[in-house]
């Protein structure tokens, strides 16, 4: 789909006194600013219900909908947040509106308790799903045939994506804008809300400190130190060294400062870097590998196919097309779900990762 023909259409479906307040600020703020600088594309974003006219959130917030489930069928990407009755079979129309967008090839994300819909709708059949941890024992039982992972921030099943609760709905969306639009785009947009641009560990982060406080806080200045290195043999024992620790207390207090492993967040942190190359350097994938700590291009090409779908020549090949001189990224038309159908999989694999790092860390 050319984006230069005409906007996205984007449509988050709400319902009243079910709309989940914190998720349409989400979305509104991806989708619902002009962010082309950035190198997305033109978005038409609106709100849609059943019954639009005057609605309130779940916080009992009054909202004004004026479109109906009729733009379900011009959507690009349709979109469900916390929705409170996800106990109760959602109105037929909503879920025949739901499977017919997803039939033409509309992109369909849930966040939180919206995965009930979408497993009502029969869309999560088979297939992996994220929600709410609370709630995530209840979609299994409810919906046998939904493979439930309570864990991860989100699952990308290509055309579908979960979220699982709360501010995960913010990575769900910055996953969509990296894997259509580039991680560059994405580093931009998570700069402008203030917030990660990407985070390991799966939902064991919503904890009281889930990434270091601050720079002077001596794990995040080591955090720091092995952003600045990863050219280096990086070793737990020396990142432990340098935090003045032993190896398994540094294991123990980066696992509850960050949610995840050090071999985890390193090898996130290396493919990052590489994305980060490939976008926007002529640099060959031989001497990429090398710069970002995984040796040889091989080492490199294992991990990124694995952990996102493609080569990196491909990958570099999708989203050079839209760099402009300067450095500064485009808007150069896109395919949704082209890139790589069921790019990333999941949000964290700690065990997957361990054992396929090839690395010290």
């Amino acid at each position: 789909m050319s984006t230069s023909d005409r906007p996205l259409v984007v449509s988050l479906v709400v319902t009243d006194g079910m709309a989940g307040s914190f998720g349409i600020g989400v979305v509104t703020e991806v989708f619902g600013y002009d962010r082309r600088a950035m190198g997305l594309p033109q978005f038409d974003f609106a709100l849609v219900s059943q019954r639009p006219g005057l609605l309130r959130t779940d916080a009992g917030l009054a909202i004004l909908v004026e479109h109906g489930l009729d733009r379900l069928t011009v959507s690009d990407i349709v979109l469900i947040t916390a929705w409170g009755q996800f106990d109760r079979e959602p109105p037929t129309e909503l879920l025949d509106g739901l499977r017919a967008a997803h039939a033409r090839g509309a992109t369909v994300v849930s966040h939180c308790t919206g995965a009930f819909v979408l497993a009502w709708a029969g869309l999560l059949d088979g297939e992996r799903a994220s929600t709410h941890w609370q709630y995530a024992g209840e979609l299994a039982a409810r919906f046998p045939q939904v493979q439930v992972d309570p864990t991860v921030l989100y699952v990308d099943n290509g055309q579908v994506i979960t979220g699982a609760g709360t501010a995960s709905g913010i990575d769900a969306l910055l996953h969509l804008v990296r894997r259509e639009w580039g991680a560059a785009a994405a580093n931009a947009l998570a700069r402008e809300m203030v917030v990660p641009p990407h985070r390991d560990g799966g939902q064991a982060q919503y904890i009281d400190t889930p990434v270091a406080r601050c720079e002077d806080d001596l794990l995040g200045v080591v955090l720091e130190w092995a952003r600045a290195h990863l050219a280096e043999e990086i070793s737990v024992e020396l990142l432990a060294r340098r935090a003045l620790m032993s190896p398994r207390s540094f294991a123990r207090r980066f696992k509850a400062t960050t949610g995840t492993t050090p071999h985890a967040w390193l090898l996130g942190q290396r493919l990052a870097a590489a994305e980060a190359l490939l976008e926007g350097s002529d640099a060959p994938v031989e001497e990429i590998a090398r710069l970002v700590g995984f040796g040889t291009a091989a080492g490199l090409r294992e991990q990124f196919t694995r952990r996102r779908g493609v080569s990196p020549r491909a990958y570099r090949q999708t989203f050079r097309a839209g760099v402009r001189p300067g450095g500064s990224v485009g808007t150069a038309p896109v395919e949704l779900h082209r890139h790589w159908p069921g790019a990333g999989g999941v949000g964290s694999d700690e065990a997957g990762v361990q054992a396929g790092l090839g690395q010290p860390a």
